[in-house]
């Protein structure tokens, strides 16, 4: 919400009923906020307050604060989609103001924000179908999208980020333990968007990017960019900025990238063929991008896949590249944890 917008829905705290009202109808919500000289939050009202305070014999000349919800559930400034959407969810309300440390409001998220961003006509398939092997005893019995973080699955996580960014057609490759990934999802119509499945045969798995041509196969006719992610990803992101991105570049594939960052814990030598040292830096680090496991790739780029043939992503992109095709990386401004062993999850929980 910008600033103009968000001064338009807040009114002060010795507002009255028919400043409240006004300040709804200007705003186009159904909510307004009351707040003090320095901004801090004092109270919410929705139009059903107002409306519950007349019938109960008050005039609209009358204070609102006292109808107002005094301590309304609040997040913090930065707070992401999933969490907002989480909390209204669980308490069945239609708006939560933003603060700061000072209690001071610096936004508002309703329902039609959160869930309501404009549809995008990109599908996005989600690679959920890994054994998760590195994780050792935490995947014997639960498939590794599955795993929970903060109360969640992580495919769940990776679900409400997209719709929330305009995705409503959503794919999930799934393969083993598919069943748990399927009975939790469903549908896809608790989450606001279109869930259905692309099945790999359990003991034929196709790799990162195998199962994206089981994926055309079922959508001929796709003419806009598929978002690609891997489902172990806890990462918050805009997907109508990589898709902008990709197409404003004309990209083949475009690959979200990370900065990774290797600390050698030794004394690292600069040396002649012969042995002769020249310098020594000690415990040098090396910085490089690597891909986050997030793509936007063209339809074309589908149609390179053989059905039934193991592939993987970065096979991908250097099918592209061989055939001077462009691949653009787009900076990941985000926290990023690929949750591919026990202490990625436990940071990912932040027990590390």
């Amino acid at each position: 919400m910008t600033a103009e917008a968000l001064a338009k829905v807040c009114a002060p705290h010795t507002a009255s009923l028919r400043d409240v009202l006004e300040r709804i109808d200007r705003a186009g919500l159904a909510v307004a906020l009351l707040v003090d000289g320095d901004q801090r939050l004092v109270g919410l009202l929705t139009d059903g307050d107002v409306r519950r305070a007349v019938l109960s014999g008050a005039a609209l000349t009358d204070a609102a604060v006292p109808f107002a919800t005094r301590e309304p559930h609040v997040v913090t400034a930065g707070s992401s989609r999933a969490l907002v959407l989480d909390l209204m969810r669980a308490l069945r309300i239609i708006a939560v103001p933003e603060v700061d440390g000072a209690g001071r409001v610096v936004g508002l998220h309703t329902l039609s924000d959160v869930v309501g961003a404009p549809p995008l006509p990109n599908p996005a398939v989600i690679m959920a179908g890994g054994r998760g092997t590195r994780l050792g005893a935490l995947t014997r019995s639960t498939a590794k999208p599955m795993l929970e973080v903060a109360g969640r699955p992580i495919v769940e996580w990776i679900v409400l980020n997209l719709v929330g960014g305009g995705v409503r057609d959503i794919s999930v490759s799934v393969n083993h333990f598919a069943e748990q990934i399927e009975t939790h999802l469903g549908d896809g119509r608790r989450l606001g968007c279109s869930v259905r499945y692309v099945r790999e045969e359990p003991e034929a798995p196709l790799g990162t990017a195998g199962s994206l041509a089981l994926f055309r196969a079922e959508r001929p006719e796709l003419a806009a960019a598929t978002l690609v992610m891997n489902g172990d990803l806890m990462v918050q992101f805009d997907p109508g900025r990589l898709l902008g991105f990709h197409e404003r570049t004309g990209a083949a594939i475009t690959v979200a990238t990370q900065t990774y960052e290797h600390q050698v814990p030794y004394g690292v030598l600069e040396r002649d063929a012969d042995g002769t040292v020249r310098a020594i830096e000690e415990k040098p680090t090396y910085t490089s991008d690597v891909s986050a496991g997030v793509y936007a790739v063209a339809p074309a780029v589908l149609d390179l896949l053989e059905p039934g043939r193991p592939s993987s992503m970065p096979d991908l992109v250097q099918a592209c590249l061989d055939r001077q095709w462009p691949v653009r990386a787009w900076p990941l401004a985000a926290d990023w944890i690929d949750v591919g062993t026990p202490s990625d999850l436990a940071r990912a929980k932040g027990e590390a």
